[in-house]
């Protein structure tokens, strides 16, 4: 008995779902992972930048001419995450929305907040990812933070070894009067960050290690030993070159607060 063209039809429909339903599966396996934007912007204004995954040589080597040992031995880290670091160092306007004062002993709202303390960017960190409805916010490692400010560069800057270019890219001893300065100003590292070399010290949330013996080799956060002092980068508006390089490390008390001290931000890709 041959079958109507109408009984013909609904017999091949199910056929063709089922061929439809394969075909856009396996696109579903063969398509690429979602790519990530590479800048984010918060409620606040906060600006961010995408930092990709990756691995570099962390730390100083001695031919550099180094006074201390304090960024050696040079040893390999992995950061296997990408994540965002925002672009500048967080400013008092932005302190001050989600905190409700301003700690800064030099006041302007697009001057970095200074004078800050570990605990108190911890409550920053908290009350913006209320604020956010979020929980990626937080301090950078002390591995990120020079991952990020090398932006794939080996020399004693991101912009390269000589000392003279810093006055391009950063407010240090050279040409700061004594002050910090409004973000964003200098010229950013290949990555997109400002600020890297110089206007304040940058907090991050490592304690302090006198040198990288057993430290991380992930990037994580190096949390054991000293509780009370934590790692700062990049130098500030008081120092000389030597000091707002991209491996210079410095120690901040969590109770001592430093008008040349600041911090910015991750986030959490």
């Amino acid at each position: 008995m041959s079958l109507s063209p109408k009984r013909k039809l609904l017999r091949l429909i199910p056929v063709f779902l089922l061929f439809v339903c394969i075909a856009g599966f396996s696109g579903c396996i063969n398509e690429e992972p979602q790519k990530l934007p590479k800048n984010y912007t918060n409620s606040l204004g906060m600006e961010f930048v995408l930092i990709p995954a990756g691995e570099f040589r962390m730390g100083s080597p001695s031919y550099e001419g180094k006074m201390f040992d304090f960024d050696s031995p040079v040893h390999n880290v992995t950061i296997r995450e990408p994540f965002y670091m925002s672009k500048y160092e967080v400013t008092q306007k932005e302190w001050t929305e989600v905190m409700g004062y301003n700690p800064s002993y030099f006041k302007g709202g697009d001057l970095p907040v200074d004078s800050v303390l570990w605990f108190e960017a911890q409550k920053f960190v908290l009350k913006l990812n209320l604020k956010e409805g979020s929980n990626t916010y937080r301090l950078p490692t002390e591995a990120e933070w020079e991952y990020a400010c090398r932006a794939g560069t080996t020399t004693r800057f991101s912009f390269g070894d000589e000392n003279a270019d810093l006055i391009e890219y950063g407010w240090s001893g050279y040409d700061a009067n004594e002050t910090s300065h409004p973000v964003g100003q200098k010229l950013p590292n290949p990555w997109g960050l400002y600020d890297m070399h110089g206007n304040v010290w940058e907090l991050t949330q490592d304690s302090w290690h006198s040198n990288y013996e057993g430290a991380p080799s992930d990037g994580s956060v190096w949390s054991e030993g000293n509780s009370t002092i934590f790692v700062g980068r990049g130098g500030s508006w008081l120092d000389g070159p030597n000091l707002c390089t991209s491996t210079f490390r410095g120690s901040e008390e969590e109770d001592k607060r430093v008008t040349c001290l600041g911090f910015r931000l991750v986030k959490n890709s």
